[in-house]
């Protein structure tokens, strides 16, 4: 077996999933590997080293997985941005379009305090759909977003753009060609 250099050799292609033309980029591979999960921890801490950071907002679900990591490096509070109806307390909402619909996503409506600065962080940014109404509702709340951070992007999606387009800092630690 080749070794593994970078986080891209830990990530698996599953072709045709979840349904034909799709080639899934498979993270969990990456999670499971403890050389892979920390090379991938510590790229994506190593652009904010010194900045301040007061709390890592992870989309779900993969997002949960790196957030929670990166926010107990970092020794800051982790905050999940969930499918709608998940979380118990008092939330507030944005939609968003996903490729064949819309969806919805919420955050605890006291998670965040006005001037908190925040790093996002999720698996795959795509079209950027789930990314940007997360930024929607952190900036409702008055958070500071300082950059969203992912380990994918599809460039041929478009993502990065809408979140640059949106003023936001993006990094990657890797890019896949295709859908």
């Amino acid at each position: 077996m080749p070794k593994k250099t970078n986080v891209k050799d830990y990530i698996r292609t599953i072709v045709d999933f979840p349904h034909e033309g799709i080639m899934f980029r498979d993270v969990t591979t990456l999670f499971a590997d403890p050389r892979g999960f920390r090379m991938a921890i510590d790229q994506m801490l190593h652009p904010y080293a010194g900045e301040r950071i007061d709390k890592v907002v992870g989309l779900e679900a993969r997002g949960f997985i790196l957030g929670g990591a990166i926010a107990h490096q970092l020794s800051v509070g982790f905050v999940p941005i969930r499918k709608k109806g998940k979380l118990p307390g008092t939330t507030i909402s944005q939609d968003y379009t996903l490729e064949y619909g819309e969806a919805i996503v919420e955050i605890h409506d006291d998670a965040i305090q006005p001037g908190e600065k925040i790093l996002v962080v999720d698996d795959l940014l795509a079209t950027g759909g789930t990314a940007s109404a997360g930024i929607k509702l952190i900036e409702r709340l008055g958070g500071e977003i300082i950059s969203c951070s992912f380990i994918i992007d599809l460039p041929e999606l478009g993502g990065r753009k809408v979140l640059e387009d949106m003023g936001m800092d993006v990094h990657v630690l890797c890019e896949f060609e295709g859908l």
